[in-house]
């Protein structure tokens, strides 16, 4: 019955924009949600996918199904930029289909190991929170190890050892780039590290790259991916297209799958889209068709890079104007400089995250998790001063 179900609390962040919206004060500033921005605020339309679309508007002949594996032109024009130009496939071991979203894809992921027969999966923490969500939703059990140190780096001695606990049969999720939600990234020293201990390990990597090309560079970004692939006999990688591409309310990702054998391959898709079947049958068109018509034309995919460079540029100087700050307050905002992608950890107490909303209208996630790219010339001034003050010491009497 119905009435047996009990009430969910509320998704943190939708009420976090719910709280923003509600703000009368003019000078709010909203580092929650997890969308770029340019320097006046705008989450715009890539100029290439502008393109694209007006392409598919004059060309696109049917709206007829695709099947549960969506576009494969989609699917297989993205692999060079993921896998490398060399041999996306390699030697016939990848293969991939269309999901809704990197959600999607993660979902689609984890619900394939589940029935593989998997029943662990190695998370570092913080993470996004969905991952821990889905994995609780699909019955998997997860193991948590510290993403990073208190000096802001990679905790490598805590990874080492969530490894060297694990049991053969687990899953480990690695971030491929931009972790979410502390910014802070592997060296590729560390991924060649990484990379020797799962496959010594046996375990199945799950890779969740999700911000390819707003870190370093569209190949900087791909290198741990590719180094764990390597190594390894089989993994998952889940993608998404909503950030690289700005098709955030699209829903455009994919999900590859990579075996030890080719053979294996149309048997182990042959799940995938079974399982996709069961959940939403097919994925939407329209944005991972734009992609494909972006990445078919030379003169739009050289237009849709260097929009994306322009998008890193932006968040790399806001990045940089942070560090140069320093110690504010009681907060040291210089390691945020050498953090990657849309997101940061700055450690506030959860009273001092609802007095830079209460005092100064700046909102951002309970965690301390802000979107650096809701900082701007206007605004970033005010969110350090805002910092000094709420996290300074206070002296009474």
């Amino acid at each position: 019955m119905l009435s047996n179900l009990q009430q969910q609390p509320a998704d943190a962040l939708l009420a976090l924009i719910k709280l923003f919206d509600a703000d009368p004060r003019a000078d709010k500033i909203d580092l929650g949600v997890g969308v770029y921005r340019t320097g006046q605020g705008d989450t715009p339309v890539f100029g290439a996918i502008k393109a694209a679309e007006r392409k598919l508007v004059a060309e696109q002949d049917s709206k007829a199904y695709l099947g549960p594996e969506g576009d494969m032109g989609f699917v297989t024009a993205l692999m060079p930029y993921i896998f490398g130009k060399g041999s996306p496939d390699m030697g016939g071991r990848i293969e991939g289909m269309q999901t809704p979203g990197g959600t999607g894809s993660l979902r689609l992921a984890l619900a394939m190991v589940k029935r593989a027969g998997y029943s662990r999966v190695i998370v570092g923490k913080p993470s996004w929170p969905n991952h821990n969500q889905i994995c609780a939703d699909l019955g998997l059990a997860v193991s948590e190890f510290n993403h990073a140190g208190a000096d802001g780096k990679p905790d490598m001695d805590a990874i080492r050892a969530a490894v060297a606990g694990a049991a053969e049969g687990d899953c480990i999720l690695l971030h491929g780039c931009c972790h979410n939600p502390t910014g802070i990234d592997y060296s590729n020293a560390q991924w060649d590290e990484i990379a020797g201990l799962v496959a010594e390990a046996k375990l199945l990597p799950i890779i969740d790259l999700a911000y390819q090309g707003l870190g370093l560079g569209m190949e900087e970004d791909a290198y741990g991916l590719r180094r764990v692939l390597v190594a390894v006999p089989e993994a998952l990688i889940a993608y998404s297209c909503d950030k690289n591409f700005g098709l955030y309310r699209d829903r455009v990702g994919a999900l590859y799958a990579m075996v030890s054998d080719p053979t294996e391959l149309g048997r182990v898709m042959s799940n995938g889209h079974n399982l996709a079947r069961a959940s939403w049958s097919q994925p939407p068109d329209h944005g991972a068709a734009a992609v494909r018509l972006v990445l078919e034309d030379e003169t739009l995919t050289a237009q849709w890079l260097d929009e994306l460079d322009q998008m890193r540029d932006r968040m790399r100087q806001v990045r940089a104007i942070l560090a140069a700050a320093g110690k504010v307050g009681g907060v040291d905002l210089a390691p945020v400089g050498g953090q990657n992608g849309l997101f940061s950890i700055i450690p506030f107490t959860p009273d001092q995250v609802q007095e830079m909303r209460s005092r100064h209208g700046i909102y951002f996630a309970g965690s301390g998790r802000i979107n650096v790219a809701g900082l701007t010339t206007a605004n970033i001034q005010n969110f350090i001063d805002a910092t000094a003050e709420v996290t300074g010491v206070k002296v009474t009497g």
